[in-house]
């Protein structure tokens, strides 16, 4: 055999495997879903998120508001696992 003969037999040989693929492809069907998905268990309520979702409704004046401010600390302190610091009452006395 020849080189442009061999080309020709890889050409057609090439052309029959890319018209199998695609008609098997198009043939092909897709399966139905097989049943419902189970529903989403109910999470757990978070405190800190309700606070945080009430302190975005409240816009600016929450950047003056001590319980956004709490809730931004505790936020901040949760996502970089720290423990939180327990809050101690300010003495006003000294020694």
């Amino acid at each position: 055999m020849d080189g442009k003969m061999l080309a020709r037999l890889g050409a057609i040989i090439f052309v029959a495997i890319a018209i199998t693929a695609t008609v098997i492809e198009m043939t092909r069907q897709d399966e139905p879903p097989r049943g419902r998905p189970a529903p989403e268990l109910q999470r757990p309520t978070d405190p800190l998120r309700q606070s945080l979702r009430d302190c975005q409704r409240l816009g600016e004046a929450a950047a003056s508001d001590p319980d956004c401010l709490a809730a931004w600390a505790e936020n901040r302190d949760r996502f970089l696992g720290r423990t939180p610091v327990p809050a101690t009452p300010h003495q006003n006395g000294g020694q």
